[in-house]
């Protein structure tokens, strides 16, 4: 008789913690990259999605900025996060990543390019040497961190063999206007925004010069600590995820590839991290 109440009991415990777990919210941030009506447009249904499919209460919430999205993710605070590769590989102590965005001709892949005049005298890599660059930023994926990987790779030194300026506002179009209208002789931007400035620029005033390192996409990724069935269960969603749903059009990706913590490492490696 005593035997069945402790069965009963551990029973009763059991289904209450697993009710606990799914009654819990599970707060899941994306990098606020975009201001924040777009981006509850684009999270909200993801988070619903995989609310339905997981069992897990998980609840979209915005930050304000890059740096507190980095400490509400450190903090322990956002279990599920959605962020740029840059950001992830500053967060990954915490976060392990489940999957990558899939989006476009790079897949889950993108990569910068390297522009210049066409009358610079800029044909290859090597001729960027004692050269003013202008850059997006010192922590720009596709606006530095593609580009020094292959620069590492023909032997050029950024830092030491050439004049780097960043871009006013970090913004790539005014990388393509400097280079342009030959205030620096090259400029560092991701391949994707070879024509955002095309109507502030004269026809013919840019050419590439290289195409550069390709870099991992965007990284879905979920605090390391979470049990490894919630974990499972949310990767296994994502990766069924189809280009067509109403899902994958609000968050405007073609789909998620199965990523796991290395393939971040080159890019650590030019991070210094």
């Amino acid at each position: 008789m005593k035997r069945n109440i402790i069965i009963i009991l551990f029973l009763l415990f059991s289904a209450f913690g697993k009710t606990a777990l799914a009654a819990e919210t599970v707060k899941f941030s994306m990098l606020p990259r975009f201001f924040p009506e777009k981006i509850t447009a684009m999270t909200t249904p993801l988070a619903a999605y995989l609310s339905e499919k997981t069992g897990l209460n998980i609840k979209a919430v915005l930050t304000k900025n890059f740096a507190e999205y980095e400490n509400e993710v450190l903090n322990g605070n956002i279990l599920i996060g959605y962020s740029n590769p840059v950001v992830y590989t500053k967060i990954s102590s915490v976060h392990e990543v489940l999957a990558m965005a899939v989006k476009g001709k790079g897949g889950d892949k993108f990569r910068g390019i390297i522009i210049s005049r066409p009358d610079s005298g800029i044909e290859s890599i090597k001729d960027l040497i004692h050269k003013k660059i202008m850059i997006i930023g010192p922590t720009a994926a596709g606006g530095l961190l593609s580009q020094k990987i292959t620069m590492i790779e023909n032997g050029i030194d950024i830092d030491k063999d050439c004049q780097v300026v960043v871009a006013t506002d970090n913004k790539q179009e005014n990388v393509i206007i400097s280079v342009s209208i030959g205030d620096s002789d090259a400029g560092f931007i991701r391949e994707s925004a070879l024509h955002v400035a095309d109507k502030y620029i004269q026809p013919g005033t840019i050419s590439v010069v290289a195409e550069t390192a390709w870099l991992p996409n965007w990284a879905f990724s979920v605090n390391r600590n979470m049990p490894a069935d919630k974990k499972q269960a949310i990767k296994k969603t994502l990766l069924e995820l189809k280009k067509d749903s109403d899902v994958m059009k609000a968050i405007n990706l073609d789909g998620f590839n199965e990523a796991s913590d290395t393939d971040y490492d080159a890019l650590r490696k030019v991070m210094g991290k």
